[in-house]
């Protein structure tokens, strides 16, 4: 098995950068969910309410992230805004962090890109956003993703799916942050502890799919697949899974993945588990430093 592609999402629920090779931060990737688009009361918006966001490209450029969509002119982020940008509280989901003002020109850019009364936010390095206890360890950190620093989606899975559909779907439905090629079809469903090359990682549990996934990745179009096939034959107890939420090991932090680079499954998980794939504190008692 290997790593078939990676990708970053820097907006959240904005366009995909595919990368060649990505480097490991505490929150996951660099540069992935560290900005995030709130309402007025400073609380996420996503392509849940928003499907439109589909169509805001976005690219890393130097020292500044550049979005652009409807042929309007491209609004231009620091990479760091500085100690002087603005804070303020923003809440992603259930969880409340401090964050700073993006840039002066994002409101004026959402109203007359996209005509959404908002703001963008940046999640400074000193923003602690801890991950879910019940699924991580004390130290583990998240951006501004839903909930876990990576995800991690197979081809031969999207494969299984596609065969079932009258229309196949890319995997950028999925926004994941790393594919793999060669396993079995949902094969990882069972992955516990694996390497991604020398990176080591953890899956922690799969990932409950929404209405996003229904949504074109380029031009923000909705329709009922594939989570109405999906929910034929990935669901349980009311929820629908595609692809892992994923943790990363602390010494692993400054290591770089790389398409390429070998898969190599460690421990598995009992496969009469099925979905249900439980939780854990730690990764085995060799991890090393915390």
């Amino acid at each position: 098995m290997q790593v078939s592609s990676l990708w970053i999402h820097p907006v959240k629920s904005c366009q995909a950068i595919r990368l060649d090779r990505a480097e490991l931060e505490e929150t996951g990737f660099r540069h992935d969910r560290r900005w995030m688009i709130v309402d007025p009361d400073g609380r996420f918006v996503s392509q849940r309410e928003r499907p439109d966001l589909a169509t805001v490209s976005v690219s890393v450029r130097g020292d500044h992230v550049a979005l652009s969509a409807h042929g309007h002119g491209a609004l231009h982020l620091p990479l760091d805004p500085g100690d002087a940008a603005p804070t303020r509280r923003v809440t992603v989901w259930d969880d409340a962090v401090e964050a700073r003002r993006a840039s002066p020109d994002a409101a004026l850019w959402l109203r007359t890109t996209l005509g959404l009364d908002g703001d963008i936010v940046w999640m400074p390095p000193e923003s602690a956003r801890p991950v879910d206890p019940t699924y991580a360890r004390e130290s583990d950190r998240v951006g501004f993703a839903d909930g876990f620093p990576l995800l991690l989606a197979a081809e031969s899975s999207l494969d299984a799916l596609n065969a079932r559909l009258a229309e196949p779907v890319p995997m950028e439905r999925f926004r994941p942050n790393v594919v793999v090629s060669g396993s079995e079809a949902f094969d990882e469903d069972r992955w516990s502890v694996f390497r991604l090359g020398m990176v080591r990682c953890r899956v922690v549990k799969p990932c409950a799919r929404c209405v996003i996934v229904n949504t074109d990745p380029w031009t923000g179009a909705r329709a009922p697949e594939p989570l109405k096939t999906l929910s034929g034959f990935r669901a349980r107890e009311s929820k629908v899974y595609f692809a892992q939420n994923v943790v990363h090991a602390r010494e692993c932090i400054g290591q770089w993945v790389a398409v390429g680079d070998e898969v190599s499954v460690e421990t598995r998980r009992d496969p009469t588990d099925e979905l249900e794939l439980g939780s854990s504190n730690a990764f085995t008692n060799d991890e090393g430093p915390r």
